[in-house]
């Protein structure tokens, strides 16, 4: 499973763990801005972990700048282009550990584009020939977030990347924001 920070991981990890599932984690983040935000979430992460035997594999390679190379110009399609950077190591290393599917636990956020990241989990499945595994993990939003409150976790403030950032601390911005949603979603 594809892991974006430890509060959305809590929900999403008990769900299927409780129906049975083996599941082992990856965080790779390439998005997340700036420094210091990354360093918090993986460390929320780690504490997760720590507390519930849960097995990740961690990229702590900061990977701002690769991010901006992709999404620079590009920045309506930004959430794709994201999507698609995190995915693709997600589901390469899935099919290298030999797991049976690949999933991310951004389809908890109310804020992510779930047909978007269903499309490209589809697109990475069928290019690294495993399964992408779709669940809706909404249902379970204040479960996690009473979750990761008692488990003391750092819960960010916005989606991770710098145009997410801008949206959200912004009042200027988001005054004069166009009336359609953003392809990801609200901030």
């Amino acid at each position: 499973m594809h892991l974006c920070c430890g509060p959305c991981t809590a929900y999403p990890l008990t769900a299927l763990r409780g129906r049975g599932h083996r599941v082992r984690g990856f965080f790779f983040n390439p998005n997340i801005h700036p420094y210091r935000e990354f360093r918090k979430r993986l460390e929320a992460l780690e504490q997760l972990a720590s507390r519930t035997g849960f097995d990740v594999e961690y990229c702590r390679e900061y990977g701002l700048r690769e991010y901006l190379r992709r999404v620079v110009f590009q920045e309506e399609r930004r959430c794709r282009l994201c999507y698609e950077m995190r995915l693709a190591p997600a589901a390469e290393r899935a099919r290298a550990v030999g797991a049976e599917a690949f999933t991310t636990t951004l389809l908890y956020s109310r804020y992510q584009n779930h047909a978007l990241i269903r499309e490209v989990g589809e697109e990475m499945a069928a290019r690294y020939g495993i399964p992408f595994y779709y669940e809706d993990f909404r249902e379970g939003w204040q479960q996690g977030i009473d979750m990761a409150i008692a488990m003391e976790l750092y819960r960010q403030p916005y989606c991770g990347c710098i145009y997410s950032e801008e949206e959200r601390y912004d009042k200027r911005w988001r005054r004069k924001r166009p009336p359609v949603e953003a392809e990801g979603g609200p901030p």
